[in-house]
C-alpha cells in the first residue's frame, strides 16, 4: 500500500504519532509545486493521496493513477481537488470537517478584536516611545467593545456555531445568514438570530464571512456586498480568500467606506507581493489586520485532522465506508 503525500514531511511525521498509521504504509512526500508528472513517476501507483489544500489535484492526476481509491485534504478545504472527476471514477474525496472549528473560531474572534482595538498602530507607537500620545488619541476616538458591536456571520457551518459561542460570552448581538436556516432549537442554543444577507448587512458592526468556496461564493464580497454593508464596519475572513474581490476590498478601505478588515487568507496563496491589499498607502496601513492563515493550525486541530485522515484511510482498507466524504459517492 502506498500513499501519496503532498504535504510537510515533518508535520506529517509530528502528527502521526497520535494516529493509527495502517501498518506497511509507504509514504511517498513529494513538493506542493511538483508537477503531475513527476508525481506520476514517483508514486503513480499509490492507492491514497493526502494534500494540502492549497495543492491542485487535477483530473489529469487522477485519471492516471489506476490503483488510486481515496484522495483527503489535510485540512477542510477541498476546492482545489478536481472532486468531479473524482466522482465519475468512483474515488472518495474526504476532508475533515470540523475538526478544526474551535482552533478558527479563536481566531476569528482575535482578529476582531485586533481591529476593534487598533492593535497595529498601538503595538507601533508603543515601540516608538509614544505609548501615552497614543493612548490619548485612541480615547478620544473611542473604543468600542466586542460586546457592544452587532455581529454578522456570513454562513453558519461549524465555524460559525462556534463563532457564535464565543461571541456570545462577550455579550455581542449576533446575526447568521445561511444558504438554510436553522432550527429554532439551534438559534435558541448559539444565542442566534437569521437574517437575509441583504437585511443583515446595513446593520452590522462586524461582518465575519464561514463560506465554503464554491462557484456561487468566489467573490461574493464584491463592490455591491461592500456598499450594503454599514459605514465604517469591520470586514473578517477566516475562511478562504477567493470569497473577496480584493479590488473591492482596497477601495472600500481608501474611501473610508469600511473601517478595516481583519484577514487571514488572501488570494492566491502563496500570497504574492502584488496583491493588492500589501500595498495600501501609508496613511490607510493600520486598516488591515494579516494573520498567515493560522486560523486552523494549532497543535489540537492538527491532531484531530491527522487521526481523522489516517483512520479514513483504515476504514477503507479494512472495507468500510469513510466519514467525511465531499463528493457524494
Amino acid at each position: 500500500m502506498k500513499t501519496l503525500i503532498f504535504s510537510s514531511k515533518e508535520r506529517i511525521e509530528k502528527y502521526g504519532k497520535y494516529c493509527n498509521v495502517p501498518e506497511g504504509m509507504e509514504l511517498v512526500f513529494l513538493d506542493k509545486n511538483c508537477s503531475d508528472d513527476e508525481a506520476l513517476r514517483l508514486a503513480g501507483d499509490a492507492e491514497f493521496i493526502v494534500t494540502d489544500v492549497i495543492k491542485k489535484i487535477s483530473s489529469y492526476l487522477i485519471k492516471n493513477m489506476p490503483k488510486l481509491k481515496l484522495i483527503h485534504s489535510e485540512g477542510v478545504g477541498f476546492d482545489k481537488i478536481d472532486i468531479k472527476t473524482a466522482r465519475q471514477l468512483n474515488i472518495y474525496v474526504c476532508n475533515n470537517k470540523g475538526a478544526n472549528a474551535a482552533a478558527v473560531a479563536e481566531q476569528t474572534i482575535f482578529l476582531m478584536l485586533a481591529m476593534l482595538r487598533n492593535a497595529l498602530e498601538g503595538d507601533s507607537e508603543v515601540r516608538k516611545g509614544h505609548q501615552i500620545e497614543t493612548k490619548e488619541k485612541m480615547m478620544l476616538s473611542g473604543i468600542t467593545e466586542l460586546g457592544d458591536c452587532t455581529v454578522g456571520l456570513v454562513g453558519f457551518g461549524a465555524i460559525g456555531k462556534e463563532t457564535a459561542k464565543r461571541l456570545a460570552s462577550f455579550g455581542s448581538k449576533t446575526y447568521y445568514y445561511n444558504r438554510t436556516r436553522m432550527s429554532e432549537e439551534i438559534e435558541k442554543e448559539y444565542q442566534v438570530e437569521y437574517r437575509t444577507l441583504e437585511a443583515l448587512l446595513p446593520v452590522c458592526d462586524i461582518v465575519s464571512l464561514h463560506l465554503a468556496v464554491a462557484k456561487e461564493t468566489a467573490n461574493i464580497v464584491d463592490k455591491n456586498f461592500i456598499d450594503k454593508m454599514k459605514q465604517n464596519a469591520i470586514l473578517i475572513n477566516t475562511a478562504r480568500g477567493e470569497l473577496v474581490d480584493q479590488l473591492a476590498l482596497k477601495d472600500a478601505l481608501l474611501s473610508d467606506k469600511l473601517m478595516g478588515a481583519g484577514l487571514d487568507t488572501l488570494s492566491p496563496e502563496p500570497v504574492t507581493l502584488d496583491n493588492p491589499l500589501l500595498n495600501l498607502p501609508e496613511e490607510s496601513k493600520y486598516k488591515l489586520f494579516f494573520s498567515p492563515h493560522i486560523g486552523g493550525t494549532t497543535d489540537g486541530a492538527f491532531r484531530r485532522m491527522h487521526q481523522c485522515l489516517w483512520n479514513n484511510i483504515s476504514r477503507y482498507i479494512k472495507g468500510e465506508r469513510p466519514i467525511n466524504i465531499v463528493n457524494n459517492i
